[in-house]
């Protein structure tokens, strides 16, 4: 077969179009062996994909973590095999029969691609428009890497320029996520960001003529962004010169996030099943698959054809990428040598330490004052801004109300913006109104690495955000959730403000650690604690949602069991504890108000503060026990908010004084009196579980 070039532009071989088609039929082969899957788009995006892993992107298959990659999201998931096959083909680790085990148990090749199960890839992808927003959040973090390292450095010399590129389809584009995070990526002006979107107008249900029509090109030029069409070949096939074009154009465009259109037909070329929906989500059935083999000339007897000059040609991408990686590695050592400083810095940030003394800047709140522990984390978030550089972060527009502004004349935003605390290297984000790319960006953050992100908006509004909260936890990234505005006692913005479920929904989800503070005091050993459990010494890391409160609460003196989840707060006078009140957040002080009273009448009690259920039951038995022992029958929870986490900790005897319905337009103070959130009606409850776990209401029944 010839090696020779046929194009001058790009270096395009037989070779390299055996290789395209070769990941076409292995697409087709792979959802026809497990039964199920999406060819239609892996087989017509091969040549993009192709000409991004072989042609275009900085990278080192056997390092597929090197810090000056340049970064690819497939944002359309469910078309994991246009990643996979490239995986295979460019030697990150995949094999034929990871391949031939797609969608199957224990495989490396699942439906969707999965972070940190398959070397290679970058995100977790399968709900649509995720992956965009995953990608304005990497290139975000490019750009504040920059900043914290090699700010200095002219556009396109730093070894901390790369690029961020996504494949979307019609799915990512209509999910609203996109339309957020396209926004928010033109405001920003990524020029490190290329969006190549398939075109090929088929869904599950069909043309997309069914409910799109809009012009998305122009819809994304109204975003700031450079935009290109790339048209088809004559046969209707992605024509790689004219994508790599597009490309290199884009990348001369430093001042705008790029977004190329491609015109494709899904599943070309298949005789039958070319630009139906059928080839969307199903298999093409043996017969079509044998005729695509026929067209593309292939055996159609065999499957899973790869040839050894197939893979020797495309393996070349592992001595292209250590080259690459030499070359970069000549530029980082001429960097480290020119600033050791900020060498040493990047040194510990990419090994996930922690600065030496960064604790002992934490603020200790004085006891007995009332303070909103939404106001004691915007303290503590300015007293770590001072010592931790790679923290940043921001809010849905809710800064003043988050107090999530950790430096206020530091705004992360192009040069050019008008605004007087304008930086593109800034600590503070704005993110605008937009909480579910917001969340989403926070994940992309994340991955990329060498920051720490926080993200803030009300507790109430974290439904927006729900999908990308779940992919943090799926993927164990360590990102935080500052949810402020947690009860009912936010007051007069009434219900539709007042979030009543969401501190259970949110524990539902596994993997997600909510913390929700009693105090000042328990809110610093909270950050603390969260920014503990995001050096590599914790393993895993796990998002964190803090749900703090509006209103002033009482200062306790600080106790350093609160990192434990849950911990005696006060211990009962007078003997062993009869009755025990769990409650967290704002509720904590109503419950010391009922010990108060049950102690008054010879009823010892004891106080268990649990700001994080999820930190409680990472203790050992014992420790749980010592805080609620087992003896001690008459338990009662108290939070604002649905009861479906309590039941497990109280038992059959014990009680929960909770919030089963919608709250009103009310102050705080008087919405927490009328729905029983007092220190009178929790003690009554309490002597109810009391008499429950003696048998005393049996009796007198």
């Amino acid at each position: 077969m010839s090696t020779k070039p046929t194009t001058t532009d790009l270096e395009w071989t037989e070779l390299d179009q055996r290789a395209v088609d070769t990941a076409r039929v292995l697409a087709a082969d792979a959802v026809q062996k497990v039964g199920n899957g999406h060819p239609g788009t892996a087989m017509s995006l091969a040549p993009v994909a192709y000409t991004l892993f072989q042609k275009v992107m900085r990278h080192d298959p056997s390092d597929a973590d090197w810090t000056g990659r340049d970064r690819f999201v497939l944002s359309a998931g469910h078309s994991s095999l246009t990643l996979y096959t490239q995986l295979y083909l460019a030697g990150f680790g995949l094999e034929l029969d990871d391949l031939k085990a797609f969608r199957t148990w224990g495989s490396k090749t699942p439906g969707h691609p999965e972070y940190g199960h398959t070397t290679g890839v970058e995100t977790t992808t399968g709900p649509l428009g995720q992956g965009i927003a995953n990608a304005v959040g990497m290139a975000m973090a490019a750009r504040y890497e920059r900043g914290l390292f090699d700010p200095e450095a002219a556009p396109g010399e730093s070894p901390f320029d790369h690029f961020v590129y996504c494949i979307a389809g019609d799915g990512c584009l209509q999910e609203g996520i996109s339309a957020e995070t396209s926004s928010m990526a033109g405001h920003q002006k990524l020029g490190n960001l290329v969006l190549l979107w398939d075109d090929n107008h088929i869904s599950i249900e069909g043309d997309t003529e069914t409910a799109v029509s809009e012009d998305v090109v122009k819809r994304y030029e109204a975003y700031g962004w450079h935009v290109q069409r790339v048209a088809p070949k004559p046969d209707g096939d992605l024509d790689p010169n004219a994508i790599f074009d597009a490309i290199q154009e884009a990348k001369k465009v430093t001042d705008r996030p790029s977004f190329i259109a491609m015109r494709s037909i899904i599943a070309w070329p298949a005789p039958n099943a070319q630009n139906t929906e059928a080839a969307h989500g199903s298999a093409l059935g043996d017969d079509e698959v044998a005729a695509t083999k026929r067209v593309l000339g292939f055996d159609p007897e065999q499957a899973f054809e790869v040839t050894d000059e197939v893979i020797g040609h495309t393996r070349g991408a592992l001595e292209r990428g250590r080259q690459a990686r030499a070359e970069w590695e000549k530029s980082f050592q001429e960097w480290r040598s020119a600033n050791p400083e900020r060498a040493a810095e990047f040194d510990r940030v990419a090994a996930g330490e922690l600065p030496k003394g960064w604790e002992e800047t934490l603020p200790i709140f004085e006891p007995g004052k009332a303070l909103a522990t939404r106001a004691a984390s915007g303290k503590v978030l300015q007293a770590l801004g001072a010592v931790v550089p790679e923290l940043w972060g921001g809010s849905a527009d809710l800064a003043g109300s988050n107090n999530t502004t950790i430096d206020k004349t530091s705004s992360f935003l192009p040069a050019d913006n008008p605004l007087p605390e304008a930086d593109p290297y800034g600590r503070t984000i704005h993110f605008g109104i937009r909480e579910h790319s917001m969340a989403a960006q926070m994940n992309g953050i994340a991955l990329h690495g060498n920051t720490r992100i926080y993200g803030g908006t009300f507790l109430v509004f974290s439904d927006y955000m729900r999908n990308a909260v779940r992919l943090s936890a799926l993927m164990h990234l360590p990102v935080t959730y500052v949810w402020t505005h947690d009860s009912i006692g936010l007051g007069e913005d009434g219900p539709t403000h007042q979030p009543v479920e969401h501190l259970a929904s949110l524990r539902a989800i596994p993997g997600l650690n909510v913390v929700r503070p009693a105090d000042a005091n328990e809110t610093a050993i909270a950050w603390r604690e969260i920014l503990k459990r995001w050096t590599k010494e914790f393993g895993k890391g796990a998002p964190h949602g803090l749900a703090l409160t509006r209103q002033g609460v009482p200062v306790y003196e600080p106790n350093e069991d609160a990192a434990r989840g849950g911990y005696v707060l006060f211990e009962a006078d007078g003997g062993a504890p009869q009755v025990v009140l769990i409650a967290t957040g704002s509720e904590v002080h109503v419950a010391v108000g009922a010990r108060e009273q049950l102690q008054a009448a010879g009823v010892p009690t004891r106080v268990v503060s649990m700001p994080s259920v999820e930190w409680f039951e990472e203790q050992d038995q014992g420790y749980r026990e010592s805080v609620l022992p087992p003896a001690v029958k008459a338990r009662v929870a108290v939070e604002a908010g649905i009861g479906l986490t309590w039941h497990k900790y109280v038992g059959d005897a014990g009680r929960i004084v909770s919030l089963e319905h919608f709250g009103a337009s009310a102050d705080g103070k008087v919405l927490f009196e009328e729905y029983g959130f007092t220190a009178e009606n929790v003690a009554s409850v309490a002597r109810e579980a009391l008499d429950a776990s003696t048998g005393t209401a049996a009796t007198q029944g």
